[in-house]
């Protein structure tokens, strides 16, 4: 893809479908519309039923022969694979803020994610094995030695997002290979040349055709993939709504869901308020705010929110909004035009019931200027549901106790943040916030791709780094060899 100086594109970016090792273009396609450019940037080819079904029987003779490679081939394949996504960064990331319009610096760090995260699968596919169960350690397990391994479980279907394309991809993509499986990859509909992108880095670092199918389109294609027994487990990143209705279509299988969230941030007295709002303000609106841990709600204790509020408006206006592609631009759009009406709808909702709007209520087509929102009633759309774009409110409190009340009110339980030296308080919030973690003094939206991610509630099912993803997509398999005795003869 080439782009000229006045930022038209001269030649769209094909993303065709990959099954059974062929590069498939046609005959339905859809276009991606970049949110800033305004103008088509990519082609996907929507997979039809036929193509469906060719994907599903292929990959289940597939899953034989990515099961007989050894963990130490699959792992040098994500380690190449890991170099040549860091060689590449800058084309990768351009990618990026040309379909979704994120900003050059925020995609450049999505990439960076990438490199770890295959790295982080590489080091659990080094990693696989078993227990040595300790079958003697009872009477009638004398003279046995009893022995597990985990076994791949063949088909793994990976459904991923717009707002992190490519981490969520390399995620999904290479712990199912480090374990040993095939896996179906049905991207967003947003981002469908970013996605083929990240499959090309692992082809061409050695992974066997046999271990990835691409199949885009969408809500009836994954319906279709989620549907077949040929699936063995589903990795899904996307809304609470959408989530469901993966779990009702695939039935007993193995899932792990990584859903919505409405994040809560706790700045107590004591905090360091510049150090806090600082925080807030760049986790706030990175990529817009488009993030299931992206600040939304900051609870700041009654005697210090007028001075956090003043401090983080400041903060926030300091962000430059601008063309995703200029290195310098820390804001870029929203993934559609109706997403960033609906910012501004709630926005004007929370204004009309008493709100305080201190910076920000501006769209300019599909970018949403940041804006901070401060003192809304606590039945408003901006503090009760997930916002998703780039909005933070500002709530206050007078005890502990109150502020956990009212975080565990939510429907979503994905991650917290709280800004404190108090180590009573932190360890409180720890026991009693429902959710799957806790930030200390940082906010809810920071991550590290070898951490244990997830949460509890509409929040998902199942934690998203590589090597708890491993469990899920692999199975316990356990051998019990009778009159051999670790032990000696009887």
């Amino acid at each position: 893809m080439t782009e000229t100086s006045s930022g038209v594109i001269e030649q769209v970016l094909e993303a065709p479908l990959f099954i059974g090792g062929e590069w498939i273009t046609g005959p339905e396609f859809e276009d991606r519309i970049g949110p800033f450019l305004n103008q088509v940037v990519s082609r996907s080819t929507t997979a039809n039923a036929g193509q469906i079904q060719r994907a599903l029987q292929l990959a289940k003779e597939y899953s034989k022969v990515i099961a007989n490679t050894k963990p130490f081939e699959r792992a040098e394949v994500l380690e190449r694979a890991a170099f040549l996504a860091t060689s590449r960064s800058e084309e990768l990331a351009k990618l990026l803020a040309l379909e979704l319009g994120k900003p050059l610096k925020d995609s450049i760090g999505e990439i960076v994610r990438v490199a770890d995260t295959f790295a982080i699968c590489a080091s659990e596919a080094r990693r696989l094995g078993g227990e040595l169960l300790g079958a003697e350690g009872w009477e009638r397990g004398s003279g046995t030695t009893a022995l597990t391994y985990r076994a791949p479980v063949g088909v793994v279907l990976t459904i991923t997002p717009f707002n992190a394309p490519a981490n969520l991809l390399a995620h999904k993509l290479g712990a199912s290979y480090a374990a040993g499986n095939t896996t179906l990859v049905k991207p967003p509909p947003q981002a469908p040349a970013s996605s083929a992108a990240i499959v090309k880095v692992l082809l061409e670092a050695g992974m066997p055709f046999q271990a990835v199918q691409i199949l885009n389109g969408g809500v009836e294609v994954g319906s279709a993939l989620s549907a077949s027994e040929v699936v063995a487990a589903i990795s899904f990143t996307g809304s609470a709504k959408a989530g469901a209705a993966v779990a009702r279509t695939a039935g007993p299988k193995r899932l792990v869901l990584e859903l919505g969230g409405n994040a809560a941030t706790i700045v107590l007295a004591d905090a360091d308020l510049d150090n806090a709002a600082a925080n807030c303000a760049k986790t706030g609106f990175s990529n817009s705010g488009q993030s299931c841990i992206s600040v939304q709600r900051i609870y700041v204790h009654s005697s210090v929110i007028d001075s956090f509020s003043s401090i983080l408006t400041s903060q926030v206006q300091r962000l430059k909004v601008g063309d995703p592609l200029d290195p310098t631009t820390d804001i870029g759009s929203m993934v559609d035009v109706t997403a960033a009406s609906r910012i501004i709808d709630w926005v004007g909702e929370a204004r009309a019931n008493g709100a305080t709007i201190t910076t920000g209520a501006q769209r300019h087509q599909a970018t949403v200027v940041p804006t901070v929102v401060v003192r809304p009633p606590k039945d408003s759309k901006v503090v009760k549901e997930e916002a998703f774009g780039a909005l933070v409110v500002v709530i206050p409190f007078d005890t502990l106790d109150e502020v956990i009340s009212e975080c565990n009110q939510s429907n979503y339980g994905l991650q917290a943040g709280i800004f404190t030296n108090d180590v009573k308080a932190i360890f409180k919030v720890f026991r009693e916030l429902e959710v799957g973690g806790l930030i200390v003094n940082g906010s809810s939206n920071y991550r590290l791709d070898h951490v244990p991610f997830g949460g509890v509630k509409d929040s998902g099912i199942g934690r998203e780094s590589p090597r708890f993803m491993i469990e899920d997509y692999t199975y316990i398999k356990t051998m019990m060899l009778r009159g051999i005795s670790l032990w000696g003869d009887e």
